[in-house]
């Protein structure tokens, strides 16, 4: 059975930007409104496998997406994430990287943001 990343590039399904070694897609089940997954073309299953233009190409998507989703939803903030083997959360074992756009008060305390990841972690 073929990754369900490597075949929505396969298909080009909802592919909303591209660059050389990467594409991105708006995630299916969103944390908020223009949340997006940017997923290298070559599978490949974690961040820490990646070469050093995958890793360019990355990074240049993030403020790429940033300027799309600022100008489509104003978001107030972002948290970009990576969960990086089952243990962190991992269940599609394809890089991805999260780009979540925040907005004042879609929760009732953000301070700590990725902490929270680890309940009773988020406030210090």
């Amino acid at each position: 059975m073929m990754c369900i990343f490597c075949q929505k590039y396969k298909d080009h399904k909802d592919i909303i930007y591209e660059n050389n070694t990467i594409f991105v897609i708006y995630d299916s089940f969103p944390v908020s409104k223009g949340h997006c997954l940017i997923i290298p073309k070559r599978h490949i299953p974690d961040y820490f496998s990646i070469n050093d233009d995958e890793l360019k190409d990355i990074n240049e998507a993030i403020k790429q997406m940033k300027k799309i989703i600022d100008k489509t939803y104003h978001p107030d903030g972002y948290n970009i994430g990576i969960n990086n083997g089952h243990a962190a959360g991992q269940t599609v074992f394809h890089l991805h990287v999260h780009l979540i756009p925040r907005y004042l008060g879609d929760v009732l305390n953000p301070r700590g943001g990725v902490r929270t990841v680890i309940p009773g972690k988020q406030i210090y």
